[in-house]
Protein backbone atom coordinates (compact mmCIF):
# COMPACT_ATOMS: atom_id res chain seq x y z
CA UNK A 1 0.00 0.00 0.00
CA UNK A 2 1.42 3.39 -0.91
CA UNK A 3 2.11 5.99 1.76
CA UNK A 4 -0.62 8.34 0.49
CA UNK A 5 -3.27 5.75 1.25
CA UNK A 6 -6.60 6.76 2.78
CA UNK A 7 -6.93 5.10 6.19
CA UNK A 8 -9.75 5.20 8.72
CA UNK A 9 -9.04 4.59 12.40
CA UNK A 10 -12.05 3.77 14.58
CA UNK A 11 -11.44 4.61 18.24
CA UNK A 12 -9.54 7.56 19.71
CA UNK A 13 -8.02 5.95 22.77
CA UNK A 14 -4.27 5.70 23.30
CA UNK A 15 -3.81 2.96 20.69
CA UNK A 16 -6.05 4.57 18.09
CA UNK A 17 -4.55 8.03 18.49
CA UNK A 18 -0.99 6.71 18.31
CA UNK A 19 -1.80 4.63 15.24
CA UNK A 20 -3.49 7.57 13.53
CA UNK A 21 -0.53 9.85 14.18
CA UNK A 22 2.04 7.30 13.03
CA UNK A 23 0.05 6.68 9.86
CA UNK A 24 -0.20 10.41 9.14
CA UNK A 25 3.49 10.93 9.86
CA UNK A 26 4.22 8.32 7.20
CA UNK A 27 2.13 10.18 4.63
CA UNK A 28 -1.26 8.48 4.93
CA UNK A 29 -4.46 10.51 4.77
CA UNK A 30 -6.14 9.57 8.04
CA UNK A 31 -9.69 10.01 9.31
CA UNK A 32 -10.19 9.21 12.99
CA UNK A 33 -13.71 8.23 14.12
CA UNK A 34 -14.71 8.43 17.80
CA UNK A 35 -18.27 8.25 19.09
CA UNK A 36 -17.43 9.94 22.39
CA UNK A 37 -14.54 12.25 23.33
CA UNK A 38 -10.94 11.20 22.57
CA UNK A 39 -9.64 9.19 25.50
CA UNK A 40 -13.14 8.92 26.96
CA UNK A 41 -13.23 5.13 26.97
CA UNK A 42 -10.81 2.66 28.53
CA UNK A 43 -7.83 4.99 28.16
CA UNK A 44 -9.43 7.61 30.37
CA UNK A 45 -9.90 5.00 33.10
CA UNK A 46 -6.48 3.34 32.82
CA UNK A 47 -3.99 3.17 35.69
CA UNK A 48 -1.05 4.43 33.60
CA UNK A 49 1.46 1.87 34.98
CA UNK A 50 4.39 1.10 32.66
CA UNK A 51 7.22 -1.45 32.88
CA UNK A 52 9.35 -3.83 30.83
CA UNK A 53 9.32 -6.70 33.36
CA UNK A 54 8.11 -9.45 31.04
CA UNK A 55 9.21 -13.05 30.71
CA UNK A 56 8.44 -13.58 27.01
CA UNK A 57 10.62 -12.24 24.20
CA UNK A 58 7.66 -10.88 22.20
CA UNK A 59 6.36 -8.89 25.18
CA UNK A 60 9.86 -7.64 25.96
CA UNK A 61 10.35 -6.28 22.44
CA UNK A 62 7.05 -4.40 22.52
CA UNK A 63 7.66 -3.08 26.05
CA UNK A 64 11.19 -1.93 25.18
CA UNK A 65 9.94 0.22 22.34
CA UNK A 66 6.99 1.53 24.32
CA UNK A 67 9.18 2.57 27.25
CA UNK A 68 11.69 4.26 24.95
CA UNK A 69 8.97 6.18 23.24
CA UNK A 70 7.30 7.23 26.51
CA UNK A 71 10.63 8.66 27.61
CA UNK A 72 11.17 10.45 24.31
CA UNK A 73 7.72 12.02 24.60
CA UNK A 74 8.17 13.10 28.21
CA UNK A 75 8.26 16.88 28.48
CA UNK A 76 6.37 17.36 25.23
CA UNK A 77 3.20 19.35 25.80
CA UNK A 78 1.83 18.47 29.23
CA UNK A 79 2.98 14.84 29.13
CA UNK A 80 5.46 13.49 31.69
CA UNK A 81 6.82 10.00 32.21
CA UNK A 82 7.54 9.49 35.92
CA UNK A 83 10.43 7.09 36.59
CA UNK A 84 9.24 4.79 39.39
CA UNK A 85 10.40 1.23 40.24
CA UNK A 86 7.82 -1.53 40.01
CA UNK A 87 7.63 -3.93 42.98
CA UNK A 88 5.70 -7.19 42.70
CA UNK A 89 5.41 -9.26 45.87
CA UNK A 90 4.04 -12.40 47.47
CA UNK A 91 2.92 -12.44 51.07
CA UNK A 92 3.89 -14.80 53.87
CA UNK A 93 1.99 -18.06 53.55
CA UNK A 94 1.50 -17.74 49.79
CA UNK A 95 4.17 -20.18 48.65
CA UNK A 96 2.57 -20.64 45.23
CA UNK A 97 2.79 -16.93 44.43
CA UNK A 98 6.36 -16.80 45.70
CA UNK A 99 7.36 -19.73 43.48
CA UNK A 100 5.68 -18.11 40.45
CA UNK A 101 7.42 -14.82 41.26
CA UNK A 102 10.84 -16.48 41.46
CA UNK A 103 10.28 -18.33 38.19
CA UNK A 104 9.09 -15.15 36.48
CA UNK A 105 12.17 -13.21 37.58
CA UNK A 106 14.46 -15.95 36.27
CA UNK A 107 12.73 -15.80 32.88
CA UNK A 108 12.88 -11.99 32.86
CA UNK A 109 16.63 -12.12 33.45
CA UNK A 110 17.05 -14.37 30.43
CA UNK A 111 15.85 -11.35 28.45
CA UNK A 112 18.22 -8.96 30.27
CA UNK A 113 15.51 -7.27 32.31
CA UNK A 114 16.81 -5.14 35.21
CA UNK A 115 14.92 -7.16 37.82
CA UNK A 116 16.09 -8.42 41.22
CA UNK A 117 14.71 -10.76 43.88
CA UNK A 118 14.64 -9.25 47.37
CA UNK A 119 13.41 -10.21 50.81
CA UNK A 120 11.34 -8.17 53.23
CA UNK A 121 14.28 -6.50 54.99
CA UNK A 122 15.96 -5.33 51.80
CA UNK A 123 12.63 -4.09 50.47
CA UNK A 124 12.05 -2.10 53.67
CA UNK A 125 15.54 -0.59 53.50
CA UNK A 126 14.85 0.77 50.04
CA UNK A 127 11.19 1.78 49.99
CA UNK A 128 8.74 3.46 52.42
CA UNK A 129 6.22 0.62 52.37
CA UNK A 130 5.15 -2.03 54.84
CA UNK A 131 7.10 -5.26 54.33
CA UNK A 132 6.62 -7.34 57.51
CA UNK A 133 4.15 -9.61 55.68
CA UNK A 134 6.31 -10.03 52.54
CA UNK A 135 7.67 -13.48 51.73
CA UNK A 136 9.45 -12.55 48.50
CA UNK A 137 9.48 -9.60 46.12
CA UNK A 138 10.79 -8.66 42.72
CA UNK A 139 11.94 -5.14 41.88
CA UNK A 140 11.89 -3.97 38.25
CA UNK A 141 14.02 -0.86 37.77
CA UNK A 142 12.90 0.05 34.25
CA UNK A 143 9.40 1.19 35.12
CA UNK A 144 7.28 4.25 35.69
CA UNK A 145 3.85 5.77 35.30
CA UNK A 146 2.15 8.41 33.20
CA UNK A 147 -1.18 10.19 33.09
CA UNK A 148 -3.31 8.64 30.31
CA UNK A 149 -5.30 11.88 29.95
CA UNK A 150 -2.09 13.85 29.31
CA UNK A 151 -1.04 11.27 26.71
CA UNK A 152 -4.43 11.61 25.02
CA UNK A 153 -4.19 15.41 24.96
CA UNK A 154 -0.69 15.26 23.52
CA UNK A 155 -1.64 12.88 20.71
CA UNK A 156 -4.78 14.79 19.83
CA UNK A 157 -2.50 17.79 19.25
CA UNK A 158 0.04 15.69 17.35
CA UNK A 159 -2.68 14.17 15.17
CA UNK A 160 -4.14 17.58 14.37
CA UNK A 161 -0.68 18.91 13.48
CA UNK A 162 -0.10 15.89 11.24
CA UNK A 163 -3.35 16.52 9.34
CA UNK A 164 -5.57 13.80 10.83
CA UNK A 165 -9.28 14.53 10.28
CA UNK A 166 -11.38 13.96 13.41
CA UNK A 167 -14.97 12.71 13.17
CA UNK A 168 -16.23 12.85 16.77
CA UNK A 169 -19.74 12.08 17.99
CA UNK A 170 -20.88 9.52 15.43
CA UNK A 171 -21.43 5.84 16.15
CA UNK A 172 -20.17 3.94 13.11
CA UNK A 173 -20.35 0.56 11.47
CA UNK A 174 -17.84 -1.14 9.19
CA UNK A 175 -17.78 -2.26 5.61
CA UNK A 176 -15.10 -4.72 4.60
CA UNK A 177 -15.37 -5.32 0.86
CA UNK A 178 -14.07 -2.79 0.06
CA UNK A 179 -13.03 -1.24 3.40
CA UNK A 180 -15.34 1.54 4.51
CA UNK A 181 -16.98 3.27 7.44
CA UNK A 182 -20.70 3.99 7.64
CA UNK A 183 -22.65 6.43 9.81
CA UNK A 184 -26.37 5.59 10.13
CA UNK A 185 -25.78 2.87 7.52
CA UNK A 186 -24.62 5.45 4.99
CA UNK A 187 -21.04 4.95 3.88
CA UNK A 188 -19.12 8.15 4.55
CA UNK A 189 -16.11 7.25 2.47
CA UNK A 190 -14.17 4.38 0.97
CA UNK A 191 -10.77 3.74 2.44
CA UNK A 192 -7.74 1.74 1.44
CA UNK A 193 -7.65 0.39 5.00
CA UNK A 194 -9.64 0.55 8.22
CA UNK A 195 -8.08 0.08 11.68
CA UNK A 196 -10.48 -0.85 14.49
CA UNK A 197 -9.06 0.23 17.85
CA UNK A 198 -12.32 0.64 19.74
CA UNK A 199 -11.48 -1.36 22.85
CA UNK A 200 -14.11 -3.94 23.83
CA UNK A 201 -16.50 -2.41 21.29
CA UNK A 202 -14.22 -3.77 18.57
CA UNK A 203 -15.88 -7.16 18.98
CA UNK A 204 -19.34 -5.93 17.99
CA UNK A 205 -18.07 -3.73 15.18
CA UNK A 206 -16.17 -6.59 13.57
CA UNK A 207 -18.81 -9.24 14.25
CA UNK A 208 -21.45 -7.08 12.56
CA UNK A 209 -19.14 -6.86 9.55
CA UNK A 210 -18.76 -10.65 9.43
CA UNK A 211 -15.40 -10.99 11.18
CA UNK A 212 -15.88 -12.17 14.80
CA UNK A 213 -12.91 -11.95 17.14
CA UNK A 214 -12.14 -13.76 20.39
CA UNK A 215 -12.55 -10.83 22.76
CA UNK A 216 -14.37 -10.68 26.08
CA UNK A 217 -14.93 -7.53 28.18
CA UNK A 218 -14.37 -7.48 31.91
CA UNK A 219 -14.75 -4.80 34.53
CA UNK A 220 -11.88 -3.48 36.69
CA UNK A 221 -11.93 -0.74 39.32
CA UNK A 222 -9.58 1.92 40.65
CA UNK A 223 -9.52 4.91 42.98
CA UNK A 224 -7.38 7.86 43.97
CA UNK A 225 -6.84 8.56 47.65
CA UNK A 226 -5.36 11.67 49.24
CA UNK A 227 -2.18 10.86 51.17
CA UNK A 228 1.54 11.54 51.06
CA UNK A 229 2.71 8.41 49.25
CA UNK A 230 6.25 8.53 47.85
CA UNK A 231 6.91 4.84 47.35
CA UNK A 232 7.12 2.60 44.26
CA UNK A 233 4.42 1.04 42.18
CA UNK A 234 3.41 -2.14 44.03
CA UNK A 235 1.57 -5.20 42.78
CA UNK A 236 0.46 -7.57 45.55
CA UNK A 237 0.12 -10.97 43.86
CA UNK A 238 -1.48 -12.52 46.91
CA UNK A 239 -4.17 -9.85 47.17
CA UNK A 240 -4.30 -9.22 43.38
CA UNK A 241 -4.22 -5.47 43.94
CA UNK A 242 -1.91 -2.64 42.96
CA UNK A 243 -1.03 0.92 43.87
CA UNK A 244 1.16 3.64 42.44
CA UNK A 245 2.07 7.25 43.19
CA UNK A 246 -0.37 9.88 41.94
CA UNK A 247 -0.31 13.69 42.04
CA UNK A 248 -3.26 13.49 44.44
CA UNK A 249 -1.60 10.88 46.65
CA UNK A 250 -1.99 7.28 45.54
CA UNK A 251 -3.87 5.42 42.80
CA UNK A 252 -5.00 1.90 43.72
CA UNK A 253 -6.95 -0.81 41.94
CA UNK A 254 -7.73 -4.48 41.50
CA UNK A 255 -7.50 -6.94 38.65
CA UNK A 256 -10.70 -8.44 37.29
CA UNK A 257 -14.33 -9.22 37.97
CA UNK A 258 -15.10 -12.72 36.60
CA UNK A 259 -18.42 -11.59 35.11
CA UNK A 260 -18.81 -10.48 31.50
CA UNK A 261 -20.62 -7.11 31.37
CA UNK A 262 -22.59 -5.69 28.49
CA UNK A 263 -20.15 -3.17 26.95
CA UNK A 264 -23.08 -0.94 26.02
CA UNK A 265 -24.82 -1.13 29.41
CA UNK A 266 -22.49 -1.36 32.40
CA UNK A 267 -21.83 0.51 35.64
CA UNK A 268 -18.84 2.90 35.48
CA UNK A 269 -19.08 3.76 39.18
CA UNK A 270 -16.96 1.89 41.70
CA UNK A 271 -18.61 -0.59 44.05
CA UNK A 272 -18.68 0.19 47.76
CA UNK A 273 -16.94 -3.07 48.62
CA UNK A 274 -14.10 -2.23 46.23
CA UNK A 275 -13.60 1.24 47.72
CA UNK A 276 -13.45 -0.20 51.25
CA UNK A 277 -11.06 -3.01 50.26
CA UNK A 278 -8.79 -0.75 48.19
CA UNK A 279 -8.51 1.86 50.94
CA UNK A 280 -7.68 -0.91 53.41
CA UNK A 281 -5.02 -2.22 51.02
CA UNK A 282 -3.46 1.24 50.76
CA UNK A 283 -3.50 1.69 54.53
CA UNK A 284 -1.89 -1.72 54.92
CA UNK A 285 0.91 -1.24 52.40
CA UNK A 286 1.55 2.53 52.44
CA UNK A 287 1.21 3.26 56.16
CA UNK A 288 4.88 3.77 56.98
CA UNK A 289 6.17 6.94 58.56
CA UNK A 290 4.53 9.86 56.76
CA UNK A 291 3.10 7.78 53.92
CA UNK A 292 -0.54 8.24 54.79
CA UNK A 293 -1.88 6.50 57.88
CA UNK A 294 -5.20 7.57 59.29
CA UNK A 295 -5.17 10.72 57.12
CA UNK A 296 -6.04 8.66 54.03
CA UNK A 297 -9.12 10.10 52.30
CA UNK A 298 -10.94 9.00 49.16
CA UNK A 299 -10.70 11.49 46.31
CA UNK A 300 -12.55 9.62 43.55
CA UNK A 301 -13.26 6.06 42.39
CA UNK A 302 -14.38 4.51 39.12
CA UNK A 303 -14.71 1.36 37.04
CA UNK A 304 -13.51 0.66 33.51
CA UNK A 305 -13.74 -2.05 30.88
CA UNK A 306 -10.78 -4.12 29.74
CA UNK A 307 -10.60 -6.73 26.98
CA UNK A 308 -9.45 -10.33 27.42
CA UNK A 309 -8.45 -13.03 24.92
CA UNK A 310 -8.17 -16.82 25.33
CA UNK A 311 -4.36 -16.84 25.52
CA UNK A 312 -3.80 -13.37 27.06
CA UNK A 313 -2.03 -12.12 23.93
CA UNK A 314 -3.69 -9.16 22.21
CA UNK A 315 -5.42 -9.21 18.85
CA UNK A 316 -3.36 -7.05 16.49
CA UNK A 317 -3.32 -7.30 12.72
CA UNK A 318 -5.49 -7.98 9.71
CA UNK A 319 -8.86 -9.73 9.97
CA UNK A 320 -9.60 -9.24 6.26
CA UNK A 321 -8.00 -7.49 3.29
CA UNK A 322 -7.48 -3.89 4.37
CA UNK A 323 -9.24 -4.35 7.75
CA UNK A 324 -7.18 -4.40 10.94
CA UNK A 325 -7.87 -4.67 14.65
CA UNK A 326 -5.95 -3.72 17.80
CA UNK A 327 -7.69 -4.90 20.97
CA UNK A 328 -7.57 -7.38 23.84
CA UNK A 329 -4.92 -5.87 26.09
CA UNK A 330 -5.76 -7.39 29.50
CA UNK A 331 -5.27 -3.92 30.93
CA UNK A 332 -1.96 -3.26 29.15
CA UNK A 333 -3.28 -1.18 26.24
CA UNK A 334 -2.02 2.17 27.47
CA UNK A 335 1.31 0.67 28.47
CA UNK A 336 1.88 -0.76 25.00
CA UNK A 337 0.22 1.94 22.89
CA UNK A 338 3.40 3.76 21.76
CA UNK A 339 4.82 0.54 20.31
CA UNK A 340 1.60 -0.99 18.98
CA UNK A 341 0.58 2.19 17.18
CA UNK A 342 3.93 2.32 15.44
CA UNK A 343 3.96 -1.34 14.42
CA UNK A 344 0.36 -1.24 13.23
CA UNK A 345 0.96 1.85 11.11
CA UNK A 346 3.92 0.17 9.48
CA UNK A 347 1.91 -3.00 8.86
CA UNK A 348 -0.97 -1.10 7.25
CA UNK A 349 1.38 0.76 4.93
CA UNK A 350 3.44 -2.32 4.13
CA UNK A 351 6.59 -1.26 5.98
CA UNK A 352 7.95 -4.35 7.73
CA UNK A 353 10.64 -2.74 9.81
CA UNK A 354 8.80 -3.63 13.01
CA UNK A 355 6.47 -6.48 12.19
CA UNK A 356 3.51 -7.52 14.31
CA UNK A 357 4.25 -10.83 16.08
CA UNK A 358 2.45 -13.90 14.76
CA UNK A 359 1.32 -14.56 18.34
CA UNK A 360 -0.87 -11.44 18.09
CA UNK A 361 -2.59 -12.47 14.82
CA UNK A 362 -6.35 -12.07 15.44
CA UNK A 363 -7.06 -14.88 12.98
CA UNK A 364 -5.49 -17.45 15.31
CA UNK A 365 -8.98 -17.80 16.81
CA UNK A 366 -12.34 -18.44 15.17
CA UNK A 367 -14.01 -15.77 17.30
CA UNK A 368 -16.55 -18.04 19.00
CA UNK A 369 -14.24 -19.48 21.67
CA UNK A 370 -15.41 -19.93 25.25
CA UNK A 371 -12.78 -18.91 27.79
CA UNK A 372 -12.35 -17.61 31.31
CA UNK A 373 -11.05 -14.10 31.93
CA UNK A 374 -7.62 -13.89 33.55
CA UNK A 375 -6.31 -10.62 34.90
CA UNK A 376 -3.38 -8.94 33.22
CA UNK A 377 -0.98 -8.55 36.14
CA UNK A 378 -0.53 -12.20 37.15
CA UNK A 379 3.02 -13.35 37.82
CA UNK A 380 3.08 -16.37 35.52
CA UNK A 381 2.49 -14.29 32.39
CA UNK A 382 4.56 -11.16 32.92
Amino acid sequence: MNESARVAVVGAGAVGLTTAFDLAERGARVTLFERDAPGGGSTGRAAGICYDAYAEDIDVAVADRAMARFRNLSGEGGFTFHETPYVFLAREGDDAAAAALEESVERMRVHDRAVSLVGADELADRFPIRTDDVLLAGVAENAGWADPAAYTDLFVEKCESAGVEFRVGDAVSLRTDPPGVAVDDVVTARFDAVVVAAGVHSRRLLADAGHPIALKPYRAQALVADCDYRGPTVYDATDESYLRPHPGGVLAGDGVEPVEPDPDDWDPTADDWFVADALDAVRHRATVGDAGGSELELDRAWAGLCGATPDRNPLVGAVADGVYVAAGWHGHGFMWSPAIGERLAEAVLGDGRASIPDAFDPRRFDGDEEFAVVEGMTLDGE
